[in-house]
Parts: structure tokens; C-alpha cells; sequence
């Protein structure tokens, strides 16, 4: 296999950018790092933590309660159209009762047939 001087520059390029990345993200989550064995360190970085936690809650809840809300819209524009609300879940639990009868009525139909009782069998 052959190696061109550009594909070389390219891999030493790759090598020196990941050694040059590597010690930023290996402190990362160093409980041994020195920027944090000062107690005003640790604090003002839990406090840094706690914020960006708070924030992000906000949010969250931000962004749950604009989903309530478009749900709630949703559902109410279905029950006036006749299409969503409890008169559908109704409407789906009835036809799930039907479809289970006609379901129970084939079965004894078809265990008819294999009895030889002819007049079950379909044509």
C-alpha cells in the first residue's frame, strides 16, 4: 500500500490536533484536579453546576407545559369535531368489543367445520 505526502500530512495533522485535545478533556472529570482543591473552587463550580441545572429545569417544564397546552388545544378541536375526546375512546372500546365478538364467532365457526359440520365452512 502507498502512502501519499498528503495522506501523511493528514494523519500528522489528526495526531497533533487529538494530543493537543487530549489533556483538556482528560481533567474534565478529575476529582484530583488542582483548580479544584480550593474550597471557593469546588463551591463556585457547584454553584456553576446548580445554575445550568436550574436553567435547563426551567426549561424543561417551559417546554412541558407549551406541550399541555398544544395537547389540550388538540384534544378540544377533536371532541367538536366529533373525531377525539371520550365519545372516540368509547367509539374505539365498542369496536374493539365487536371485533372480538366477530373474531369469537369465525373461531366457532371454523372449529364447526373441522367437525364436519359443513354448513360452517366458508365458500
Amino acid at each position: 500500500m502507498r502512502v501519499s505526502g498528503m495522506n501523511v500530512r493528514m494523519m500528522c495533522s489528526a495526531l497533533a490536533l487529538g494530543v493537543v485535545a487530549l489533556p483538556g478533556v482528560a481533567l474534565a472529570d478529575d476529582p484530583h484536579d488542582p483548580q479544584m482543591r480550593t474550597q471557593a473552587a469546588r463551591e463556585r463550580d457547584r454553584a456553576i453546576i446548580r445554575k445550568l441545572n436550574q436553567q435547563e429545569l426551567a426549561r424543561v417544564r417551559e417546554r412541558d407545559a407549551r406541550y399541555a397546552k398544544d395537547w389540550a388545544a388538540w384534544r378540544q378541536h377533536n371532541a367538536r369535531s366529533g373525531r377525539g375526546g371520550r365519545d372516540a375512546d368509547r367509539g374505539y372500546a365498542q369496536a374493539q368489543d365487536d371485533y372480538e365478538q366477530r373474531m369469537a364467532e369465525w373461531r366457532r365457526a371454523v372449529a364447526a367445520c373441522r367437525a364436519g359440520r359443513y354448513e360452517y365452512c366458508a365458500r
